[in-house]
């Protein structure tokens, strides 16, 4: 059975008229329940984080910083935000949620995160609607309790994963994972242990050649005992700011690759949600929740 952390920061955490998409985060656990595809007992509400976890991904500068209000403009600027002490609370929520998810799906294979991806926070700073790195510190976190030995993180967000594959870099027991539009945000990339860069428009065949192709060897070579995985619905052809063509059934088939072979292989996952922007609030939870109803028909 899937386990789901949400909580109700995730979606109040802008002022009135920011134009950063929250509503899916209230919608998207709504619907699920409505649908029948879980049901309320399998939500759970997260505190804030640990400062010591925290700190074993981010430096004690940038963090003190942040929690004080702190920042500079310009590194506000660059995370997209209004800086308030509501928004950080609501990343240390998140970022606890994918910690407990961890240990929930050590014991039972799989869970989730509704909000969560924050890839692009690095060591020292936030960028792009991310201030912690809550899978990173999720990762960090497993590693130095010996819970697991090899993290593989599979990032199919529609933008580099920037700021993990910067923190892992010289972690050979971190493998980073990266499919994402070439053209697209960040334009400076970093370098993950595996980068695979979409041209425009590439459509669902393709991808899902490209990604069977050079995923599924990496359960064989690099072993890994955990997977993370972000599973961005911004490679939606309808995305505002994605520039890739997939279709709603074709990120299905995606998500159904990643979690039928964590399955097989009994592998435990941590799904964080990651971006999604199209025009249409109900594709985008629609997309996200055939993620939930594809681990729920697996993992019953």
């Amino acid at each position: 059975m899937i386990r789901i952390a949400y909580h109700p920061i995730y979606a109040h955490p802008l002022p009135e008229g920011h134009r950063f998409p929250m509503a899916k985060y209230e919608l998207l656990p709504q619907q699920l329940i409505y649908e029948g595809t879980c049901h309320k007992g399998q939500f759970f509400e997260p505190l804030q984080i640990s400062d010591t976890h925290i700190l074993r991904t981010h430096c004690v500068s940038y963090f003190t910083r942040l929690n004080n209000l702190q920042l500079s403009k310009k590194e506000i600027r660059q995370t997209g935000f209004p800086l308030s002490k509501t928004l950080v609370e609501r990343e240390c929520v998140i970022a606890q949620g994918t910690l407990e998810g961890c240990e929930y799906a050590l014991k039972n294979g799989v869970a989730f995160n509704i909000a969560g991806g924050t890839h692009h926070a690095f060591y020292d700073r936030g960028e792009a609607f991310c201030l912690l790195n809550d899978q990173a510190i999720a990762a960090n976190y497993l590693l130095h309790t010996k819970q697991v030995n090899r993290v593989l993180v599979i990032d199919l967000d529609v933008h580099q994963g920037n700021g993990t594959a910067a923190l892992f870099q010289c972690n050979p027991n971190v493998f980073t994972f990266s499919v994402h539009g070439k053209s697209n945000y960040p334009f400076k990339k970093e370098e993950s242990d595996l980068d695979i860069a979409l041209e425009d428009n590439t459509n669902d065949a393709d991808y899902l050649r490209i990604l069977e192709k050079d995923m599924i060897p990496l359960f064989d070579t690099f072993k890994p005992d955990f997977v993370f995985y972000l599973s961005g619905v911004d490679v939606l052809k309808e995305d505002k700011l994605g520039r890739l063509a997939l279709t709603l059934e074709g990120a299905k088939k995606r998500d159904e690759l990643v979690l039928r072979t964590c399955f097989e292989r009994t592998i435990p996952i941590q799904c964080s949600m990651g971006g999604g922007y199209a025009p249409d609030v109900n594709l985008i939870v629609e997309a996200h929740a055939n993620t939930y109803r594809i681990a729920a028909q697996l993992y019953e």
